[in-house]
């Protein structure tokens, strides 16, 4: 695996005063010899030599380069890995250098929706925002083939592998779902995604759900089925505050000496009771005048 190694390139300011002294004097003299070969051939020699020597200015112009903030030039001679220039500026190397620039911002993209099953089974549409960011330059360039499209696919695979390990909606028994336990998620999928681009050299900073939904095909049967257990739910807790209530009030009777209830007086109060206290319309009063046998 080849290593990151950090250069640090001429300051292309001091090469480019340089060249504007050089390549101004190499012309006068160019121009200077170019008038004295006809009358002295024996300068001819001394007219290619400053011919060359105005080529290979030019050529050393082309190594000219220049550095954004948050921005690295991986540079290699013929094919080997020379080193990585990270200092921001107006830079000047090898003119031989083959430069790749490479981005060290911040970047994020979207993943594609994808429709995969749950541990339970059920197909749902899944997808997520991925920021990541390039940590390793030559991990970047070299370990993988193209580092952008690499963590794209990695992402989805990623993504692919944790919806088929978790729920869609929590229970009981699986507390530990994809749509009540986001936080717990989002650090999963970034730690996986981490894992499977690591020898790319890229740093993955968070990776978060954006979209999550049942697949069309089952997705009013899952929502009828989601509102019957919020039903459920409902029901439970107002059948159990009322039975705290009528409870509470047998109690409170009894203990203040109010009125003294047989069974059957007491079996009909707490029936009345929890006729109007799980009800889910108002009641109607109706005063019996009459006795209750």
């Amino acid at each position: 695996m080849i290593e990151e190694k950090l250069t640090s390139q001429k300051s292309g300011w001091l090469m480019l005063i340089l060249m504007l002294i050089l390549i101004p004097l190499t012309i006068f003299w160019i121009v200077k010899f170019g008038g004295m070969v006809k009358e002295y051939p024996e300068m001819i020699p001394a007219l290619v030599a400053v011919i060359f020597t105005l080529i290979i200015e030019l050529i050393l112009c082309a190594g000219f380069f220049t550095i954004e903030p948050k921005t690295s030039m991986v540079l290699l001679l013929f094919g080997k890995y020379v080193g990585t220039e990270k200092h921001e500026g107006f830079r000047w190397a090898n003119p031989f250098y083959t430069k790749r620039k490479i981005s060290l911002r911040s970047r994020n993209f979207e993943t594609e929706r994808l429709k995969v099953n749950d541990k339970k089974g059920n197909p749902i549409e899944i997808s997520a925002v991925v920021v990541w960011q390039v940590a390793n330059t030559a991990h970047a360039v070299f370990e993988v083939e193209h580092f952008e499209e690499f963590t794209h696919i990695q992402s989805d695979s990623a993504l692919r592998h944790l919806a088929s390990i978790y729920p869609y909606d929590s229970t009981e028994d699986e507390p530990i779902s994809l749509r009540t336990s986001m936080d717990e998620i989002s650090e999963n999928l970034q730690k996986e995604i981490q894992d499977r681009v690591k020898e790319a050299g890229i740093v993955i900073k968070e990776a978060r759900i954006n979209h999550l939904a049942y697949a069309p095909e089952i997705a009013h049967a899952m929502l009828q089925r989601q509102q019957a257990e919020a039903i459920i739910a409902a029901r439970t807790k107002i059948v159990d505050g009322a039975v705290g209530m009528v409870e509470m009030a047998l109690r409170r009777l009894n203990d203040e000496k109010v009125v003294e209830l047989d069974e059957e007086r007491k079996a009909a109060m707490v029936s009345n009771l929890l006729v109007v206290l799980c009800s889910d319309k108002s009641a109607t009063p109706v005063v019996n005048s009459g006795s209750l046998y």
